[in-house]
This record gives C-alpha cells, sequence and structure tokens, in this order.
C-alpha cells in the first residue's frame, strides 16, 4: 500500500532551536537589546510579540544603542514607523507598531518595508500574521509577563530564529 502524498505548500522554513531567557528589570531587557544587536545585521526582520507593557520597546531601545543608531528610541505606536539612521557605519534601525494596522501584507505594504529590508535592521512589534510574508529568514521574540494586577517586572523571553539566517546563528550567546 502506498503512502498518502504529503500535501503540496508552502513549506515552513527551517527553525533554530529557540532560546529562552528570565529578564527581572528594564535594565536587564535593554541589556538583552544591545547584546541581541551584536548578532543582527543589514536584511533582518525582528517580529517582537507580548503583552501591552511587556517590554517590546524596551528591548528595541537597547537593540538601537547597540545598534548605534540616532535619535531616541520611543514607542511608535501613533506614527506606526520610525526610522533610525546609524551613527557609525551599521544599518539603521526601522521600528514599526502594526498594533493598530488590523490588515495583513497588504496594509504593511503601504510602509515599504519590503524596500528598507534589505539595508536596514527592521523591528515590528505586533507583526504577527502581518510581516512573515517579507522574509522566510526573521528572528521571533516573545516576551510573556504576569497580567493582571501586578508589579512583577519578570520576563520571560523566547527567541526562535526562522530560516536559513537564523539556523547557523547560536542565540545562546544572549544568554551571557
Amino acid at each position: 500500500m502506498e503512502a498518502p502524498a504529503a500535501p503540496h505548500g508552502p513549506a515552513e522554513p527551517p527553525s533554530a532551536p529557540p532560546v529562552e531567557l528570565t529578564v527581572t528589570s528594564p535594565e536587564q531587557m535593554r541589556d538583552l537589546g544591545r547584546r541581541l544587536a551584536k548578532l543582527l545585521r543589514a536584511g533582518d526582520l525582528v517580529m517582537l510579540s507580548g503583552e501591552l507593557g511587556a517590554g517590546k520597546t524596551t528591548l528595541t531601545r537597547g537593540l538601537g544603542e547597540g545598534l548605534g543608531v540616532r535619535g531616541a528610541v520611543t514607542s511608535p505606536t501613533f506614527v506606526i514607523a520610525r526610522v533610525h539612521s546609524s551613527l557609525g557605519d551599521g544599518p539603521p534601525l526601522v521600528h514599526v507598531d502594526a498594533y493598530r494596522l488590523s490588515g495583513g501584507l497588504d496594509e504593511m505594504e503601504d510602509l515599504d518595508l519590503d524596500v528598507s529590508l534589505p539595508e536596514s535592521v527592521v523591528v515590528v512589534e505586533w507583526g504577527e500574521g502581518k510581516v512573515e510574508e517579507l522574509t522566510d529568514d526573521r528572528l521571533q521574540v516573545v516576551v510573556h509577563r504576569a497580567v493582571g494586577d501586578t508589579t512583577d517586572e519578570v520576563r520571560h523571553v523566547t527567541l526562535t530564529g526562522v530560516g536559513d539566517r537564523w539556523a547557523g546563528t547560536d542565540p545562546s550567546v544572549l544568554s551571557a
């Protein structure tokens, strides 16, 4: 008896094993961003997800410091996207907040991220289901925090590299 044929369709790109970290303060989240910046290069897409107040923008602030970009990295919620040019010879940082965008890639195309991606590091908060089609290679960062009435600063961060770009990268250096 013959085995059923595998369904045809786009195959999910390979993923690197996830790296899980615990962060206990905003300062540590920012430091994680600075360390993560050392792994990033032009053409990288970083997707950040997590609850409101989880620390996505704080992590991006650290990325901006690590990449050596111009201007304070703040939440782009009301402008949707901000471009921070490099102060040196590194790539610029494009910081996008897709929270208020209801559409998928069609709505994101208005931001011309596909044009910016090859020469920039593009960080998209709330990008799930909206930017995956930009590239097969991306770093997915999920930040979990306790929800409800809590002052707990503990965050659990999971980083998963998707695609060939991340298959050979060792993100375990981030746990240093």
